[in-house]
């Protein structure tokens, strides 16, 4: 009788073991999850877009007008503004050319960009999606000479 006696509780023993190795990689599972749901939580709130800083960026400008530059997205990457007052250049035309790619030309280069000079935009630069109200057409051009965004001349 002792050795099922004994045999039984070493089963037990087993069970019990498995039990605690089952519960340790559940909760360690657990821990993992919700360690990954932070890191995660604080890349959404690290990505997210700036506030627009008040101060004198479009500060001649009315304020519904203000407002609309300053919540002006990239339209290929909606994280990231289409940049300052210091990028924006007034483009009141533009057209395709013989390739179909779209042109926009300077009108007022702010002393920085020849009236006139011609500026490529790439297709995913073009915001269609905010309408203008300012009646210009804006180019935001980098420093280095990247396009950030153009926005067509019209209204809203």
């Amino acid at each position: 009788m002792n050795f099922v006696r004994d045999f039984a509780n070493g089963a037990n023993g087993q069970r019990s073991a498995l039990r605690q190795l089952a519960c340790a990689t559940v909760g360690a599972f657990i821990a993992l999850i919700a360690l990954l749901g932070l890191i995660f939580a604080a890349a959404i709130w690290w990505a997210r877009p700036a506030p627009a800083r008040p101060g004198p960026q479009w500060a001649d400008e009315p304020r519904a007008i203000r407002e609309w530059f300053q919540s002006l997205m990239q339209p290929d990457n909606p994280y990231m503004s289409c940049c300052g007052e210091a990028d924006a250049f007034e483009a009141d035309n533009f057209e395709q050319n013989a390739a179909g790619q779209w042109v926009a030309i300077i009108t007022d280069g702010k002393g920085v960009i020849p009236n006139g000079t011609r500026i490529a935009i790439p297709d995913a630069k073009i915001k269609w999606d905010k309408g203008n109200p300012t009646g210009h057409g804006i180019v935001f051009i980098g420093s280095g000479g990247q396009i950030y965004c153009y926005v067509t001349p019209g209204g809203v």
